[in-house]
């Protein structure tokens, strides 16, 4: 089948959350201007083949580890199956959902991107289908699903916007809900403070360190019914990322 164009309005409104004092609105429009303005080129260069630095093949060989070890928790066939990819980026994970037979949307905040994804993408994606959208992952217009994705997409909000963000998620999603974040260690930690130091002006959007055990209570007692049934880290250079699963129960 061919890949697509979900049509949906950019900024949707009405009944957001604002978990934490920053909001998650506030922090997707940041999201959206950096990786539309300031970092397209480097995002597509960092997901494509071209010569990146040392310090960004380390990013580049942990987020296509990443994207195996999620795609991994997923059913092998995904015929007749809903899937979202919430942040899709450049298009890597949905092309590959959409190639063992899944209907994903996929859905970024940065329009540049999904201008690449879709350019990148197949034209033939056998029993697959890809609907690309510009807009909120958490818009409820793109209806229910049978699993969720969210590589990498929720790394740069507070433990509070993740945990709003994921019950969102969930509320519409059938089979699990499986999404990375930035975990707690030293190193990020520092590097968050790090950043904090430069102008506003010079700085890309932070990481937003997460301890897991934290995030882990959260869920347990604001999920009923949902129980996290894998996690991992992966660990590369630059790059450091832990997945969880959420499955109902």
């Amino acid at each position: 089948m061919m890949a697509t164009t979900f049509p949906l309005s950019r900024h949707p409104r009405e009944g957001e959350d604002r978990a934490s004092p920053l909001g998650w609105a506030d922090q997707r429009d940041t999201l959206e201007t950096y990786f539309d303005r300031t970092a397209r080129r480097a995002w597509e260069d960092l997901t494509s083949d071209a010569k990146v630095s040392g310090i960004r093949a380390t990013v580049r060989a942990g987020r296509e580890r990443m994207r195996e070890l999620l795609l991994d928790w997923l059913p092998q066939d995904l015929r007749r199956t809903r899937l979202l990819d919430a942040g899709c980026g450049t298009g890597a994970l949905a092309v590959a959902a959409a190639r063992r037979g899944a209907q994903v949307t996929a859905i970024d905040v940065a329009g540049g991107l999904i201008d690449v994804a879709r350019d990148r993408a197949p034209s033939f994606l056998g029993h697959g289908e890809i609907a690309w959208a510009v807009g909120d992952m958490l818009d409820p217009a793109f209806g229910a699903f049978d699993h969720v994705v969210a590589m990498d997409s929720l790394i740069h909000y507070t433990l509070d916007d993740i945990a709003a963000a994921v019950a969102r998620l969930a509320d519409r999603t059938r089979g699990s809900v499986v999404f990375t974040i930035a975990p707690r260690t030293p190193l990020l930690a520092a590097m968050h403070g790090l950043g904090r130091a430069f102008p506003r002006g010079n700085r890309s959007p932070a990481l937003q360190p997460v301890a897991e055990a934290a995030l882990r209570d959260r869920f347990a007692a604001t999920l009923p019914g949902w129980r996290i049934a894998q996690a991992e880290r992966v660990a590369s250079g630059f790059y450091t990322s832990q997945a969880l699963q959420l499955v109902r129960v």
